[in-house]
């Protein structure tokens, strides 16, 4: 066969192509396609979480401002005076006490969440932490429901039992709940973070000559500090935020704190107590907007006070 007809015949094979049909829809096209679909869908489903975010804080913070079209932000910010029914907002005796249950639950929750911590990451056999990490994360998916109802029925006859008093409702009984709560999330985060650290460290601060305990103190901890304290912070904004379990066990008494056995309310308890029983359109509702307003910004600078901790040790490592 000579040339001219070979190339004849290959060309009589090869498929015709179009001018309109150019396009094939082959694997790349494909990927380029998906990929497409993909990065635009969740780019609109960032957007709309954005959007859906900042709606719930414009709406809930318009609605808390109103208040102050009522009374006057000293009187709502510094008055303890709390009775909606004769027209009294003040509303500091309960900030005082959501700071003073927060910080009382901390001082519980985080030696014992970080010396939980510390246990599993570098003392434990490897056996026991096989058991003891599943546990933690189940404790974290319990709801809060449930520990409010053991506070009710196991914690409060404890503390009446040992204190002579008639109720035992209160800071100290809803602090316990609440470290309960918070403790198997601040030490799986304060465990991750103790074992990230490399274990290069470690060998160095044996070569030295230290002790385990000299190696865990000087070496690991400050090493891991930043974890830690994202950990803490962590629980501390599930602390401030929590409703459910505080309010079967705080008394949802609205005045200052007297007695770590005295009933009390704080911001989260005193909404959903009162919430459902006031006219939208009143001052009352709109100063208890104005309470899930405050909680909403701790929260977000909680949570970008966390967002920072990581940038500076993303910076530094």
């Amino acid at each position: 066969m000579d040339k001219g007809a070979l190339e004849k015949r290959t060309q009589s094979m090869q498929p015709s192509v179009h001018p309109g049909k150019r396009f094939s829809f082959n694997r790349q096209s494909r990927i380029r396609i998906t990929n497409f679909i993909f990065k635009y869908y969740f780019l609109v489903c960032i957007l709309t979480l954005c959007f859906v975010l900042g709606l719930v804080i414009f709406l809930v913070g318009q609605t808390g401002l109103m208040t102050f079209q009522h009374i006057s932000p000293l009187e709502f910010f510094l008055s303890f005076n709390w009775t909606p029914e004769e027209d009294q907002f003040g509303a500091a005796s309960l900030i005082i006490n959501t700071l003073l249950l927060t910080g009382l639950t901390l001082l519980f929750a985080v030696p014992a969440s970080v010396g939980i911590a510390i246990f599993i990451a570098e003392i434990a056999p490897q056996s026991l932490k096989r058991i003891i990490r599943p546990v933690l994360d189940m404790l974290v998916g319990i709801p809060s429901v449930v520990y409010g109802y053991i506070g009710l029925t196991v914690l409060i006859p404890i503390i009446r039992q040992y204190s002579g008093e008639n109720l035992g409702d209160g800071l100290l009984a809803a602090s316990l709940v609440l470290t309960l709560m918070i403790l198997p999330t601040v030490s799986r985060i304060s465990d991750d973070a103790i074992v990230a650290v490399p274990e290069s460290f470690r060998e160095a601060a044996y070569a030295l000559g230290s002790t385990r305990f000299q190696m865990i103190r000087l070496v690991v901890l400050p090493s891991a500090g930043r974890g830690i304290m994202s950990a803490i912070i962590l629980g501390m904004a599930r602390a401030i935020g929590e409703t459910m379990a505080v309010v079967m066990v705080i008394g949802n008494t609205p005045q200052l704190v007297k007695s770590l056995i005295a009933p009390t309310a704080v911001l989260t308890s005193n909404i959903v107590m009162q919430v459902s029983n006031v006219e939208f359109e009143s001052t009352w509702n709109y100063a208890l907007y104005m309470m899930a307003f405050l909680l909403l910004i701790i929260s977000l600078l909680l949570i970008i006070s966390i967002r920072i901790i990581r940038l500076k040790k993303e910076k530094h490592s």
